[in-house]
């Protein structure tokens, strides 16, 4: 499975790159990609970074997962942003995955994509959206993945991981990373 992970400037660091991070150590492929017309971003916090490609150079009818991280100001850039907007029409008409976080989700729920679904979302940002909003870290509801804010983001990688990979996967990685809640319930198993 191919990702990608948008970034725009004001995205949130960690939202971001924990998440690349966690989906790299899984073996899943995923690409970072800067809207901001060149591959440099600055994130939330000031931080430079160098995206692989700018949204420009990318087909995104290749990737089969999109991911979005959070931050007010990446959030609004993103939103903002047509040529995505586009591309997440087009990603979920065909029924792929989509992950949000933090302020992310609410780009979809604006476009009507939470309609009927459970989701979660930085609370400021939940809206009347037609869905089901959980007081949880993180929530996967058919092709729709979501989670609450930076410290959510380690259960949103995860649940990403389980998704595409499953659950084996998913214990290979928690015992990798040294995941303490879940590697303690790994270890009673044994």
């Amino acid at each position: 499975m191919k990702s990608v992970i948008l970034l725009a400037d004001g995205f949130e660091t960690c939202e971001a790159l924990i998440t690349v991070d966690v989906l790299r150590r899984a073996g899943i492929k995923i690409d970072t990609v800067s809207i901001m017309g060149k591959e440099q971003v600055i994130s939330s916090h000031r931080i430079h970074m160098e995206a692989d490609y700018a949204f420009q150079e990318v087909d995104m009818d290749t990737y089969d997962l999109i991911i979005l991280p959070g931050g007010k100001l990446g959030t609004k850039n993103l939103e903002e942003y047509e040529p995505l907007a586009k591309a997440i029409e087009n990603h979920l008409a065909k029924d792929k995955p989509l992950a949000a976080i933090c302020a992310a989700p609410s780009i979809l729920g604006k476009r009507g994509y939470l309609k009927g679904k459970k989701y979660t979302c930085f609370p400021s940002f939940d809206g009347e959206y037609g869905g089901f909003y959980q007081e949880e870290l993180s929530v996967v509801d058919g092709n729709l993945i979501t989670a609450r804010g930076m410290g959510a983001t380690l259960e949103f990688a995860r649940n990403i991981v389980k998704f595409v990979l499953g659950e084996e996967a998913l214990d290979e990685l928690d015992y990798g990373i040294q995941y303490e809640h879940r590697f303690k319930e790994l270890k009673k198993g044994e």
